[in-house]
C-alpha cells in the first residue's frame, strides 16, 4: 500500500453506502494484500454493544461520537479498514480520511435491494420502504463520498472479488 503513518503502517480506507460492499471488499483486499482487516462498525459492536441497541439506549449522536473514535484508532493501527456508510457525516472523519487513500464502493438501488433486505440497520427501520430510505440516505451523503474518495469503483454488477482485484490493483499503481 503507498500510505504510510509514522510507525510504518500501511492504511487503506473503504467508504460507501450500506450495502455496497465495504466488509466483504474490505476483507478480500486485506488478504490479498497481506494487511490487518478493520471494521470499525465491528469494533464499536465489541466496545459497545449491538448498533440497533446503541440508537435505541443512546441515539445516533452517541453512536456518531463512538465512530469517530473507532475511525481514529483504525486509522493510527493501519490496514484495509471499511468504515460504516455515515462516517463520513463527521467532519472530524473526513478530516482524517484527507491524510490517507479513500476507496469510495458505489451501489444502484436495484443492486442493493436484496442486500439491505431484513438487514437490522436502525437508518432503515420506520415507516418508509427501506429501500426508498435507503436511496434518500445515500443521496444525501454521496456528496461527502465523492469529497473523501480517491477513487471510485461501482459493485453493482461485479463479483466482490473482482472490485477487490480491481482496487489492489489501484493500489499497486500508486505505489
Amino acid at each position: 500500500m503507498s500510505s504510510a503513518d509514522a510507525d510504518g503502517a500501511q492504511t487503506l480506507v473503504l467508504i460507501g453506502p450500506m450495502g455496497a460492499g465495504k466488509t466483504s471488499i474490505g476483507r478480500r483486499v486485506a488478504k490479498a494484500t497481506g494487511h490487518r482487516f478493520v471494521d470499525t462498525d465491528r469494533m464499536i459492536v465489541l466496545a459497545h454493544g449491538p448498533i440497533p441497541q446503541i440508537f435505541a439506549e443512546h441515539g445516533e449522536g452517541v453512536f456518531r461520537d463512538w465512530e469517530c473514535d473507532a475511525v481514529a484508532e483504525a486509522v493510527a493501527g493501519g490496514g484495509v479498514i471499511s468504515l460504516g456508510g455515515g462516517a463520513v457525516l463527521a467532519s472530524r472523519t473526513r478530516e482524517l480520511l484527507r491524510t490517507v487513500p479513500v476507496v469510495l464502493l458505489t451501489v444502484s438501488a436495484e443492486a442493493v435491494a436484496g442486500r439491505i433486505e431484513g438487514s437490522g440497520r436502525p437508518l432503515l427501520d420506520g415507516e418508509e420502504d427501506p429501500l426508498a430510505r435507503w436511496t434518500r440516505i445515500s443521496a444525501e451523503r454521496r456528496p461527502l463520498y465523492d469529497e473523501a474518495a480517491d477513487v471510485t469503483f461501482d459493485t453493482s454488477r461485479v463479483p466482490m472479488t473482482r472490485v477487490a482485484e480491481k482496487i489492489v490493483e489501484w493500489m499497486r499503481g500508486r505505489s
